[in-house]
């Protein structure tokens, strides 16, 4: 089975990459944050590499970092999910972010990534919370404010990505004290840089 990859990007999309290897070209699926972070097409890329077989498809899911292939078999262990809703799944939060929900038992924290009802919220923190050690990352999360998940979903709301929404929010350091319309605005300060 194809566990790594590396070669010449071809092109990227949300959801897909194209990697010229060996002069085969992959058709590999990626998350959001996987793509955020790849360079212009053209580049070489390395991958983390998830083989799933099926009766009748091979699907090749790459992610930049361990930690998210490694989440990411986590979740398609749980019943009901399978490898393209785990993928919905990490674009719609942070890695970090997932393991302290789960490891919270934040139900609607999870119930906010599209596809993840109440039901899938509750099986994932059933059956991954004990399973999440090796996600040290928790350790050094801050604890979201109120007012700080107010404004990412204010954000969300008008249409940008949650990662990226988080990660203007995380730019500002600390924001203890500030009202919702003043992180708001900072944040959409930073989304416009």
């Amino acid at each position: 089975m194809i566990a790594h990859l590396r070669g010449r990007l071809i092109s990227k999309h949300p959801n897909q990459a194209i990697i010229e290897a060996g002069g085969v070209g992959y058709d590999v699926h990626i998350t959001v944050p996987t793509f955020s972070d790849l360079p212009a097409p053209g580049a070489e890329v390395a991958l983390f590499i998830h083989t799933h077989v099926r009766e009748d498809a091979l699907a090749l899911f790459g992610f930049l970092r361990a930690e998210e292939k490694q989440l990411f078999e986590k979740l398609i262990g749980v019943s009901g999910i399978g490898p393209k809703l785990a993928v919905t799944i990490l674009s719609g939060m942070s890695a970090d972010a997932m393991v302290a929900a789960i490891r919270g038992n934040n139900i609607p924290a999870l119930t906010r990534i599209p596809g993840i009802g109440k039901k899938t919220a509750e099986r994932m923190v059933l059956e991954l919370r004990d399973k999440l050690e090796s996600f040290g990352a928790t350790a050094g999360v801050a604890t979201v404010t109120p007012i700080e998940e107010d404004v990412v979903s204010a954000l969300v709301n008008l249409g940008y990505q949650r990662p990226l929404a988080e990660k203007a929010l995380a730019k500002l350091g600390t924001t203890s004290g500030e009202s919702f319309d003043v992180l708001f605005r900072k944040a959409m300060a930073a989304l416009a840089k």
